[in-house]
């Protein structure tokens, strides 16, 4: 039985490992809309963006420090009454796939969430994707809406469903 580590990504140590997982997906699924696999230096961006807005990137290693997975939340819209709502995704390398790093990731991500005051956790999950949304399920999101046809990739529309759960945080919202 192979031992991991959930962990704090970094720019620095975790860069490529997460460049690498976001770009066999974009090249192999539709868990990402992207065409083309993003360049190294689009990850500086990514974990400034992070940084900034006080937002986790956790990841799961292996005994060796190889990076399995890793799952982050970000704003889900610009506006200010949203401040309250994230938008998150989980990404688990190929090889990896299946051994429980998803669900493990997500419960970190949600206790993160908790911990930061963030209300409502917003998932946008191609719908033909059974495995994300039964896991989805499994932790307690509920089905909010699908946008059919609002992705075009590999020849093919694309419906995005979106799946939330809604946390008892904040104790005290505030507006503005």
């Amino acid at each position: 039985m192979s031992t991991h580590t959930l962990i704090d990504c970094t720019l620095e140590r975790h860069a490529d490992a997460i460049l690498a997982i976001f770009n066999e997906a974009i090249v192999n699924s539709t868990a990402l809309y992207d065409y083309t696999p993003r360049p190294p230096e689009s990850m500086v961006t990514w974990f400034e963006t992070k940084r900034k807005g006080g937002f986790p990137v956790l990841g799961i290693e292996d005994a060796d420090g190889r990076l399995l997975a890793f799952g982050s939340y970000g704003t889900f819209r610009a506006w200010p009454a949203y401040k309250y709502s994230v938008e998150h995704s989980v990404y688990v390398h190929k090889d990896h796939r299946g051994k429980g790093l998803g669900p493990e990731l997500m419960q970190a991500l949600i206790a993160a969430a908790r911990r930061n005051g963030v209300h409502a956790m917003i998932g946008g999950i191609d719908a033909s994707n059974a495995g994300s949304i039964a896991l989805h399920q499994r932790l307690g999101f509920k089905h909010v809406g699908t946008l059919p046809e609002v992705g075009f990739k590999f020849g093919r529309w694309l419906d995005l469903a979106f799946y939330q759960l809604l946390l008892d945080t904040p104790a005290q919202p505030v507006d503005g």
